[in-house]
């Protein structure tokens, strides 16, 4: 999860600028908001931002406007919380993963190693409690309303100038990475590289690196990552999903009426529907991209998933330990996940019937 960085990212962020300019010319709207994201351009930019705006204007009947901008027109990229927090922005979009230095608790909505699925986050916001947990925790420690918006897909896993298929290939490995599996891949025995998103690209081309972990098929698809590393690493083995937020100033939110509060809810709801539905048809029509494609796509050794889980475990009850939010919301999902263990005994494996 980060700030596009396609080669055609400068482009993106010129169109993506176009693109909003026309929302910000509505001027009859009683709340009339900017929003700050951390995106350059791509789905995340120019289809799940616009798709909640769109949502938020049409179910408040045009009383809330929300103009969003490119990543560094508002606020810095990686800080978006902080600026709707201060109020420099009425709302923004983020990757909660990108406050995980702040408070660990972020990773476990935004995604890591062996967390929940898509699929079964949507099921804990709004069957298991989650939703009331995330909200409490957004506003206690950070000062913002947040609703989760979008659902991220499953991670591709690497894209790798190496094989890597054993726990010993990942000895060495310089891997670019973040959040959570920064610290678990390098319990692996990696050598960790937090890279700036635009500096990516050209840090796996010039093998600077010998990995990168960034996103789900859709996602990489547009980066090019495919065109100068020739194996495709999976499964997902980094992130097993994850979601994105909607946040709102205090101040802000607390001026609308409650009718606009829940009408706001609703947006969020319906458009974390969408784009979970649009980014999985997307994913699966990438990652056919991939498998059609030069690259050899190559699976990780059962070995190499079970340390990573057991290692991912370990590191959760450590923060668990020292953190309560964290603990809170650990033992939330995990009390939920044992309940979702009895659906292969009575469904289908999503694409099994296919087969």
């Amino acid at each position: 999860m980060t700030i596009s960085i396609k080669r055609a990212a400068v482009a993106a962020g010129a169109a993506a600028l176009g693109l909003f300019a026309a929302t910000a010319s509505v001027s009859a709207a009683e709340h009339d908001w900017k929003m700050a994201t951390p995106y350059g351009g791509g789905p995340w930019l120019e289809r799940d931002v616009q798709l909640f705006v769109d949502n938020v204007e049409a179910l408040t009947d045009g009383r809330v406007v929300i103009t969003p901008y490119p990543g560094g027109t508002l606020y810095s990229q990686l800080k978006v919380t902080e600026g709707v927090s201060k109020g420099v922005a009425e709302a923004g979009h983020n990757w909660p993963g990108y406050d995980w230095g702040l408070d660990e608790t972020t990773v476990l909505f935004a995604g890591h190693p062996f967390g929940m699925t898509p699929e079964e986050l949507i099921l804990w916001y709004y069957a298991g409690g989650g939703l009331e947990i995330w909200e409490e925790f957004r506003r206690e420690n950070f000062g913002v309303v947040s609703l989760p918006c979008t659902i991220g897909g499953t991670s591709t896993g690497f894209h790798s100038h190496k094989r890597i298929q054993t726990l010993e290939d990942f000895q060495g490995l310089k891997l670019r990475t973040s959040g959570a599996f920064a610290e678990i891949a390098s319990r692996l025995g990696a050598a960790t590289m937090v890279i700036p998103g635009a500096e990516v690209y050209e840090a796996l081309e010039r093998n600077v690196i010998d990995a990168v972990e960034w996103g789900s098929p859709e996602i990489n698809r547009a980066t090019g990552f495919q065109d100068v590393a020739q194996y495709i690493i999976t499964p997902g083995l980094d992130l097993s999903g994850g979601s994105f937020e909607c946040m709102f100033n205090p101040d802000a939110w607390d001026a609308l009426s409650e009718l606009d509060r829940d009408r706001i809810r609703m947006a969020a709801k319906q458009t974390l529907f969408e784009t979970w539905v649009l980014a999985s048809a997307s994913d699966l029509s990438a990652f056919q991209d991939f498998a059609e494609g030069p690259n050899e796509i190559v699976r990780v050794d059962d070995a190499v998933l079970e340390r990573i889980k057991q290692v991912t475990h370990e590191w959760e009850d450590e923060i668990a330990a020292e953190n309560e939010w964290f603990k809170r919301a650990l033992d939330s999902q995990r009390a939920f996940k044992a309940k979702l263990a009895v659906w292969p005994e009575y469904r289908f494996q999503i694409g099994s019937l296919g087969q």
